[in-house]
């Protein structure tokens, strides 16, 4: 990426605050890089705890996968539990025709979701921290929840496609506030499996919904197709934070690398001034503790 593409200046003064320039970028191009968001004893937690709960977890208490492509086929009450806890979900091609794993279940799942920033506490040290925090209030909001956090695999050699999408599709409000932050815990780039986004494709607004009935999900609409030439590659180090505006168009390619490419992803909403669609998938039994009030 060229220079007036990419802007990876460091938050000033206070690790979180963003800077005019910061700011100016984010809202022309709806993403940012921040790199060194996160430090090394933050990543080594959150990858340590999360190589405890994959070694106790039991493959044959669920079969459930995760794929941008097939969700609303593959959706199941185990999805939509998720959502208030810890739940894990295998690649598309992790089993074999007898639906047996064909590796170990280490490199086997997708993500784990959907509410690591609530349960387990190395994820909720960092999501609940004074820079995340900081971040959002550089960006406008005014008692921000956050109501989905996942850790992604990107297995090598499975590590799935993520399909072109906007966050604010699946996290709607009204009026629209989601962001999401994606945090690299491991290397990013072309090869295993890095974001590609369209820059400033956040200023056409939101194209379809993805929405939950008493039938199950489905999209309100189809998806357009892209122009692949539109997306450039957004590579960054471990401890680099994505932000990503709610109607960024983004995606990820497959994994097709030796090297895993593990992330910690977290979708901030505003509750001030706005409201939780009803609609959305997640339906949540608690009500999400803001980060600041």
């Amino acid at each position: 990426m060229n220079s007036e593409r990419k802007c990876k200046e460091k938050a000033q003064d206070k690790m979180g605050i963003l800077s005019s320039e910061q700011l100016q970028f984010f809202n022309s191009q709806g993403y940012l890089v921040i790199e060194s968001f996160a430090s090394d004893d933050e990543i080594q937690a959150m990858m340590k705890r999360m190589e405890q709960l994959v070694n106790d977890f039991d493959p044959s208490s669920t079969a459930s996968i995760f794929s941008t492509k097939n969700q609303q086929e593959l959706t199941d009450n185990h999805f939509f539990e998720s959502a208030n806890g810890v739940s894990f979900f295998f690649e598309e091609k992790a089993f074999d025709g007898d639906g047996n794993l064909k590796q170990p279940k280490q490199l086997s799942l997708n993500k784990v979701g959907h509410a690591l920033h609530e349960i387990e506490p190395a994820f909720k040290k960092f999501s609940s921290s004074e820079k995340v925090s900081s971040l959002m209030n550089s960006l406008g909001y005014r008692r921000p929840v956050i109501m989905q956090s996942m850790y992604i695999f990107k297995q090598p050699g499975i590590g799935g496609e993520v399909v072109p999408h906007q966050d604010n599709s699946f996290l709607y409000t009204e009026p629209q506030t989601c962001t999401g932050l994606w945090l690299a815990l491991e290397d990013a780039n072309i090869l295993n499996g890095c974001l590609w986004a369209i820059p400033g494709s956040h200023r056409n607004g939101l194209i379809r919904r993805f929405v939950r009935d008493e039938n199950g999900v489905k999209f309100d609409r189809p998806s357009p197709s892209y122009d692949q030439k539109d997306f450039v590659p957004v590579e960054v180090k471990a401890g680099s934070l994505v932000v990503i505006h709610g109607d960024l168009i983004h995606q990820s390619f497959e994994n097709q690398s030796p090297k895993s490419r593990h992330v910690y992803s977290l979708h901030v909403v505003d509750t001030v001034g706005c409201q939780w669609a009803p609609e959305n998938w997640i339906r949540r039994k608690v009500e999400p503790e803001p980060l600041y009030f």
